[in-house]
């Protein structure tokens, strides 16, 4: 599950990650808009030292405009997974997505989940981040990373 598109680092670590085994990978990307409040991304801008981004919060796509960034981003993504050599098959995911990434845990019979997102400082404390709810979800190990910076 991703929030953004992959940057060429976060493909070379997540391709890596088991060595020279073989792998596939089923990407969920969710869009920014109704799942993240705008008020928890500014606090966390500001934890992390980046207030210009916290005022510009306000300022980026939602809604229609977001889903479309999305789509692009995730063929993007997929792309840079496949040229790195591993197969990968996605989605943008708009509603319930931890319920999408449960059955797409299901249907791929996959072996584990890896969330791959910015540092959610408030989230996380809360227990509230994408991982912390996979985990009591999904049935299978679910492993935290931080995206790297565009």
């Amino acid at each position: 599950m991703i929030e953004k598109p992959l940057t060429p680092e976060d493909v070379d670590f997540v391709t890596t990650l088991h060595g020279e085994e073989r792998i596939s990978f089923v990407v969920l990307l969710q869009p920014r808009g109704d799942q993240a409040d705008v008020l928890l991304r500014a606090i966390d801008d500001v934890a992390m030292g980046e207030l210009k981004e916290a005022v510009r919060e306000g300022e980026k796509p939602e809604g229609k405009e977001a889903r479309e960034l999305a789509a692009v981003g995730l063929e993007y993504s997929l792309r840079a997974l496949r040229e790195a050599g591993a197969d990968a098959v996605g989605q943008v995911v708009e509603n319930h997505p931890l319920d999408k990434l449960k059955t797409a845990v299901e249907e791929a019979v996959a072996d584990e989940v890896i969330v791959l997102t910015a540092p959610h400082y408030v989230e996380e404390f809360f227990h509230r981040d994408w991982a912390s709810r996979a985990r009591h979800k999904v049935g299978v190990p679910v492993l935290k990373l931080f995206a790297h910076s565009e």
